[in-house]
């Protein structure tokens, strides 16, 4: 039966409807496709830059890396180098320095670090007093770091040794916020004291900084100190400087206390003290270390009335604290007193304890929120009485002198006593612990 051909139409328009429907969607699929065989393109070319980048980033550190090392490899060898420069320099100027036929009493470092005009002042002063006994107290000057006008001014002076600490290693303070100053000065310390302790065998050394003057019995009063340091045990150390020597609280030139807070500021310790110290030295504050019970373990130290050191360092790590209220107004001792003369077995701890016992105790009491009112219309030694550091301080505001403690000693104080002269006069102003009386034997 034939086809109508209608219907053959018809069948054709369907195919071709048909075929132009897969004809489109191969056309789609086909776009969707090489759409994303672009972007994957576009991709892998991204990522082979950013490989490249990276590869050539890796190149480059490995360079400086490589840079780094060879700079690292020239300046240990430039280290070697000048520490045997150094140590030649040292040997040979030791040698000069020192006479075999007299024992030296004791080194004498001057800690320096980037104040050339300082160093060049304190070195002045010390010289002015020490050439006429250069053989017994030979001259040091420590630079901490490298800072050339310090160096050359030090190598200028051709009768002191010079030495020079160079610590590459970065600082690493233990808690935020800290200045890595001292962490410095603490680590040159330990550094300057083993080389001439250890290396170079001092017996003692007198430990100065780069902003101090001395008097001119500097010399003379560590000489006689030093036997007093080698045969009496319970002392630490012997130190030039009293915290509150400023002038209106000083009057007897040739007074010595024992006292168990470190001055400081200029003061000698023996081999024996050193070794002691040296294994458990701290990374920094190392003067308020010394000041811990723990450490110097009820042993005192010597100091005098009026200071032997002037500090001038305005200008310096601890940014100029205390400077004008207590450092400035500090009277160097101006008169020569010969010490050596001078009977110090006073100084003897068991002598010591009872006349100072007995000062105490004669001293009239004043008592009262008008103590210090009192005290001033006094012609005798009087004795004041504080509960605790609020007390004392409260006090010593009221008088001018230091009201800080550490490790519950104030400054200067001996058995908790802090003595010092009223108004550059001969009388004498006890502020006295709540256990002072009964540690005294009075």
């Amino acid at each position: 039966m034939a086809r109508n051909p209608c219907d053959l139409r018809i069948l054709l328009l369907a195919a071709a409807a048909a075929f132009i429907y897969i004809q489109l969607r191969l056309f789609t699929t086909q776009s969707h496709y090489a759409d994303r065989l672009a972007q994957a393109e576009k991709s892998e070319n991204q990522c082979t830059s950013e490989l490249r980048s990276l590869i050539d980033q890796v190149s480059t550190q490995q360079e400086k890396i490589v840079a780094l090392e060879e700079m690292k490899i020239r300046q240990d060898e430039e280290r070697v180098h000048l520490k045997i420069l150094i140590q030649d320099l040292e040997k040979r100027s030791v040698q000069t320095l020192v006479n075999n036929d007299v024992v030296p009493v004791a080194a004498v470092v001057v800690m320096a670090c980037n104040r050339p005009d300082y160093l060049q002042r304190t070195v002045e002063s010390i010289l002015k007093y020490q050439t006429s006994m250069a053989s017994k107290f030979p001259l040091f000057i420590s630079q901490d770091g490298t800072n050339g006008e310090v160096k050359k001014k030090a190598l200028s002076y051709t009768q002191i040794t010079y030495m020079q600490h160079v610590d590459l290693e970065p600082v690493r303070t233990e808690r935020p916020g800290e200045l890595t100053a001292y962490y410095k000065i603490a680590n040159h310390y330990k550094w300057a004291l083993d080389e001439l302790f250890i290396k170079h065998n001092f017996a003692r050394v007198i430990i100065l900084e780069d902003d101090m003057e001395i008097a001119p019995d500097f010399f003379d009063y560590f000489e006689a100190a030093a036997n007093l340091l080698d045969n009496d045990k319970t002392i630490m150390a012997v130190s030039s400087w009293n915290d509150n020597g400023q002038k209106q609280f000083v009057y007897d030139p040739k007074a010595l206390y024992r006292s168990d807070f470190f001055p400081g500021l200029g003061w000698m310790l023996t081999k024996s003290i050193w070794i002691e110290l040296s294994p458990k030295w701290p990374k920094a504050y190392w003067d308020d270390w010394v000041r811990l019970k723990e450490v110097h373990r009820d042993r005192q130290f010597i100091r005098p009335e009026v200071c032997r050191t002037y500090n001038f360092g305005e200008h310096g790590s601890s940014m100029g604290q205390f400077f004008k209220q207590y450092l400035e107004p500090i009277k160097l001792n101006d008169v020569h007193i010969k010490w050596n003369s001078e009977d110090l077995s006073y100084l003897r701890e068991d002598k010591f304890l009872i006349q100072f016992g007995k000062d105490v105790s004669s001293a009239t009491p004043l008592n009262g929120s008008d103590a210090v009112l009192k005290a001033h219309n006094m012609d005798a030694d009087v004795k004041i009485q504080y509960n605790d550091q609020g007390d004392f301080e409260r006090i010593a505001r009221q008088f001018g002198i230091f009201e800080e403690w550490k490790d519950g000693i104030p400054r200067t104080a001996y058995k908790g006593v802090v003595v010092f002269r009223y108004k550059s006069s001969p009388r004498r102003i006890y502020l006295v612990g709540p256990d002072s009386l009964g540690q005294l034997g009075v």
